[in-house]
């Protein structure tokens, strides 16, 4: 009768947990979960973009890219995300730059200095294609 949404798939557990003392300078490429409490010069990538997880704590602080399907965030992020699936910036997030999201949930105290764009946007702004023609 009424249709069902389709719902996120996301990692449930944290395969890895980077600590509040600890500080990494280069990317970091992992699948599974992910939670930083600690701060990263570098980019957040994930192997398996399908339902990969970061967390990141209110201790947390990330330069660089970040690219995860589902993205909790709650600390500093100063560069750019892509969360294909799911992006959810809690009170205390504050990100400097752009974000792409597929869905998003931002919560009271929560701030962005970049641009915010939907990836069904993105995608259809790909699909568009011009096809030069000669001239006869």
């Amino acid at each position: 009768m009424f249709g069902k949404k389709k719902k996120t798939k996301m990692h449930n557990h944290i395969d890895t947990l980077i600590g509040a003392n600890t500080n990494i300078t280069g990317d970091i490429n992992f699948s599974g979960g992910l939670r930083i409490d600690g701060h990263i010069n570098g980019n957040v990538i994930a192997e398996d973009e399908e339902q990969s997880t970061l967390v990141l704590s209110d201790a947390g602080h990330i330069e660089g890219k970040i690219q995860v399907a589902n993205v909790i965030i709650n600390g500093t992020v100063t560069g750019p995300i892509h969360a294909s699936k799911y992006l959810e910036l809690q009170g205390n997030a504050q990100i400097h730059g752009d974000v792409h999201y597929g869905a998003i949930e931002i919560k009271l105290g929560a701030s962005v200095d970049g641009k915010m764009i939907h990836q069904d946007k993105l995608q259809s702004e790909k699909m568009v294609t011009l096809i030069p023609v000669a001239p006869e």
